[in-house]
């Protein structure tokens, strides 16, 4: 009786392990599919997606984890759910992708306009501080402080009108419309405090 609960209990033994082993080739091939589907789309997520790229990785640690342990069952039945997230991670940086041309596209239409608009405002402010500068009374509203401001404003706007114009130089048109835009806002408050009316 005790040998044939042991022989029973060998027996059982060797067909967990060939459960096992016949799960470890399918687990083996879903850690390396979802590898690769993670690789192909990693660089593009990291771009434009990348706290949700975070996620992704840990479910795939987490699934590496379990074959480390020998859990191929855990392995095969968690594989499908990562390789949706996979799907998912992709799909959401191709639309974030999209969106950021989009953007730039019109950053690059709207870049020429302001061009030429913004250095006008530049110039007009830089004249009217020179101005005043040599007046030996400042017009009515225009305190010196202002004036002051202005002068110190003008060399802020000048530094980053340049950058700007780096930026568009090297293609990144996004970036130089927000630093026109910053420019076009700052130059419109410094031309009202000396008494100048913005152009619209």
């Amino acid at each position: 009786m005790k040998k044939q609960s042991i022989w029973l209990l060998a027996a059982l033994t060797a067909v967990l392990i060939i459960g096992c082993n016949t799960q470890k080739g399918p687990a083996e091939q879903a850690v390396a599919s979802a590898q690769a589907g993670l690789d192909a789309v990693r660089d593009s997520a990291m771009k434009y997606v990348p706290e949700q790229l975070g996620g992704v990785d840990a479910q795939l640690s987490d699934l590496k984890g379990k074959f480390q342990q020998g859990d191929y069952a855990g392995v095969v039945k968690d594989a499908p759910a990562l390789m949706t997230a996979i799907s998912n991670l992709k799909d959401a940086a191709a639309a974030k992708k999209t969106e950021a041309e989009a953007a730039l596209a019109k950053a690059k239409e709207d870049w020429g306009p302001e061009a030429a608009a913004v250095p006008k405002m530049v110039e007009e402010l830089t004249k009217r501080v020179e101005t005043l500068s040599k007046s030996g009374r400042l017009p009515k509203g225009v305190t010196k402080d202002a004036l002051a401001a202005a002068k110190s404003g003008l060399e802020s706007l000048k530094s980053t009108w340049a950058d700007a114009g780096n930026a568009a130089g090297s293609g990144d048109y996004t970036t130089a419309m927000a630093k026109a835009q910053s420019v076009k806002e700052k130059a419109a408050e410094l031309m009202k405090s000396l008494g100048m009316k913005p152009a619209s």
